[in-house]
């Protein structure tokens, strides 16, 4: 004899429904998650799509109590739903290593464990820590760094056959020194094609450039930011600092071992604590472009302008304190740990704020341009 017919409120309904048009399990997969038969799955995935029109007709008559909470629970889950499909535009097709770096740890609204499933990333390959480089690669990711500090404007054939000209014991690879590059975070300055577009991606939005003929005079009226390589004796970390345009100020700075946005947003906070911008410029690195990184200057009421890609000197103040940076500390200190490093670079740039004197600044240190003192 057949049992009575099981009976299901809207509210269930509604989440195998959407379950079903998330397109992310088959029929079978979601009626046994939830313990329906399949052709149930289907037919509330079809009754879901011919009233959900009706949910955002300003005709709709007044409902009770109940329905208005389903419509709500509909469309915090049709919020939510969205969310990560803008997130996910154009992020499919990247290799592993891509998929890890459009990971945003610090996103609002989508966990870690959401951007992994959207990416179909593992979790254990975005938590997973690759093997220390080699100390070949090491040895030559320095003269890379140091070649690089020295003629920016070399690409990968120059600098390739400038490390095979150093007689290092064998012939480097034209595809080793790219990997490593990337590895480092540099590329060459010269003029390039524009290879990516603004809008391209909702989460990583890429901002016009506004500083196009700007008079730069006075602190605060533009801020800028930059990462760079920096070596260790037995690795190597990245650096982020967030310069005032005007005076050469370094208002802040943050270490990190890896390239995620959540050290250039320690950097940022620490900047903002002192005042704001009214401009804010980077160039078009995922950790700038990042939602959290971009929400926040907005948040602040900061204008954000960004370094059009082949746009060679649009940085070049933040880019000189790298090679200052280098030459008059790294270089010199070769420093041997990641707290050994932290220490050098406050003393460095305690130095540098409050006693390097600057010709373009009429031989007057940043510190005393910025703060307003003769």
């Amino acid at each position: 004899m057949q049992g009575p017919r099981k009976s299901y409120n809207g509210e269930f309904k509604a989440k195998v429904a959407l379950e079903a048009l998330r397109g992310a399990k088959t029929v079978n997969e979601i009626a046994s998650q939830f313990g329906v038969h399949p052709n149930q799955v289907t037919a509330w995935k079809k009754q879901a799509l011919d009233e959900l029109p009706q949910l955002f007709s300003d005709r709709r008559a007044r409902v009770e109590k109940t329905e208005e909470e389903l419509k709500v629970s509909l469309y915090e889950e049709i919020g939510r739903l969205k969310v990560e499909l803008d997130w996910l535009k154009k992020k499919l097709g990247f290799s592993l290593d891509a998929k890890r770096q459009r990971i945003d740890s610090a996103h609002p609204e989508l966990s870690i464990r959401q951007q992994c499933d959207l990416l179909g990333l593992a979790r254990a390959s975005y938590y997973y820590e690759p093997a220390p480089e080699s100390a070949e690669n090491l040895l030559l990711m320095r003269l890379i760094d140091e070649q690089y500090t020295r003629t920016p404007f070399y690409g990968i054939p120059r600098l390739t056959a400038w490390l095979n000209d150093q007689k290092l014991g064998g012939p480097v690879n034209h595809k080793r020194v790219p990997r490593l590059m990337q590895l480092m975070g540099i590329e060459a300055v010269y003029p390039k094609p524009r290879l990516s577009r603004p809008g391209r991606d909702v989460q990583h939005r890429v901002y016009p450039y506004l500083l196009e003929g700007v008079p730069i005079g006075r602190p605060d009226q533009v801020w800028s930011t930059d990462i760079t390589y920096i070596r260790l004796r037995p690795g190597f970390v990245y650096l982020v600092a967030i310069m005032d345009w005007h005076s050469r100020y370094v208002l802040s700075w943050e270490l990190s071992n890896r390239l995620e946005v959540n050290f250039c947003l320690a950097a940022l906070e620490r900047a903002l604590a002192g005042g704001k911008p009214e401009i804010f410029n980077s160039d078009q690195g995922a950790q700038f472009t990042s939602r959290s990184f971009t929400g926040r200057l907005e948040a602040a009421g900061v204008r954000i302008s960004m370094d059009g890609r082949g746009r060679v000197f649009d940085n070049i103040f933040i880019e000189r304190l790298w090679r200052s940076v280098k030459y008059e500390d790294i270089y010199l200190k070769e420093y041997d740990s990641v707290p050994a490093l932290v220490d050098g670079l406050d003393r460095y740039f305690r130095f540098y704020n409050g006693e390097r004197l600057h010709q373009s600044l009429d031989y007057r240190t940043p510190e005393s341009v910025y703060y307003g003192r003769a």
